[in-house]
């Protein structure tokens, strides 16, 4: 026979106080005197009772969920940005709820919309140009983006790219290496700031940039680029790359045509993926801290539901990773 499952009635009835007083114990909205919530929490124990989320949620008018929106889950960087964030929201008792918008712009405001209506407050990764993205204001939702917006006025996390950039091509540079290319992603608003770190560093020995476009960050991108860099009328001695997949896509499609890795050229990456250390040669990264990203995201976010005040703008400093897909030239 099927037990019955106690109600907010019962545990009233039991305690000898109304269902007002039992909803607003369980949803923290009021304190009690000590006795009475003692009381509370031994009857609630012993009946097995659980309060109902969305009674919950109309009470209180809060969802206990956090929305977070990344470009593509299959990039290990945003997994590792999910787990920073998921750690701090379960810390705090909320739920989160991924959506995957897969590197496709169109798709954002649609998802986001409908993500909007049943979370507290949300973490955005967009590819949506800043001058586009006056809907996401209007969805009045506690919200937290990732990089650093110029236009939109929302609080925000980013890595330190250009600092992140300028000192991977500085290694290489100490490294004896003359001739560096950088393959980028034009979509993405930290590319600029990569970009910019690279050209920095070479400028500053009187040196010149050679640029690359991928069509998309994916290892299957690099994959693509590499003839065309590796077999043109002007090799390079590295490559700095937009990520860490567009620099495993090279390496392997270098592999296959025959040159090695770095006695032929030096490669690099951002992100410091997982895979990065199996590669053969492992590869050198740019350490973002993308779980600690995930997490300062949350706390910030979380902060600003509350009615806190926050911080703007919070930058994770990036940390250089050296491994052995970069070695000094003759």
């Amino acid at each position: 026979m099927k037990k019955n499952v106690a109600t907010i009635r019962d545990v009233a009835a039991a305690a000898g106080v109304s269902t007002a007083t039992v909803s607003k114990f369980v949803n923290g909205a009021q304190r009690f005197s000590p006795a009475v919530e003692a009381r509370l929490t031994s009857i609630i124990g012993e009946l097995g009772y659980r309060s109902n989320p969305m009674a919950q949620s109309m009470i209180t008018g809060r969802t206990k969920a956090i929305g977070l929106s990344v470009l593509d889950i299959t990039n290990p960087h945003y997994a590792s940005v999910v787990k920073g964030a998921n750690r701090v929201a379960q810390a705090h008792g909320y739920t989160l709820l991924l959506v995957d918008t897969e590197e496709t712009p169109e798709r954002e405001r649609q998802l986001l919309e409908a993500l909007s209506r049943r979370v507290d407050g949300m973490i955005v990764y967009s590819r949506t140009p800043e001058e586009e993205l006056g809907w996401l204001l209007a969805l009045d939702r506690p919200s937290v983006f990732f990089g650093r917006p110029d236009l939109i006025d929302m609080p925000s996390v980013a890595s330190d790219d250009q600092l992140g950039a300028y000192m991977v091509t500085r290694h290489l540079l100490a490294q004896g290496h003359k001739r560096v290319g950088y393959m980028g992603f034009a979509n993405s608003r930290r590319n600029p700031e990569r970009m910019a770190g690279v050209r920095e560093a070479l400028a500053a020995q009187g040196l010149q940039l050679s640029a690359f476009e991928a069509e998309a960050p994916t290892s299957a991108a690099g994959q693509k680029l590499c003839s065309s860099i590796m077999l043109g009328r002007q090799p390079l001695d590295a490559l700095v790359c937009f990520n860490d997949l567009l620099a495993l896509g090279f390496m392997k499609a270098a592999q296959t045509l025959g040159f090695h890795v770095p006695d032929d050229i030096s490669v690099v990456g951002f992100d410091n993926i997982q895979f990065g250390n199996f590669a053969s040669p492992a590869l050198t990264s740019v350490d973002l801290n993308s779980e600690h990203m995930g997490a300062a995201a949350m706390e910030k976010l979380l902060a600003s539901i509350e009615g806190q005040e926050i911080e703007p703008l919070t930058v994770v400093n990036a940390q250089l990773v050296l491994r052995a897909s970069t070695a000094t030239r003759p």
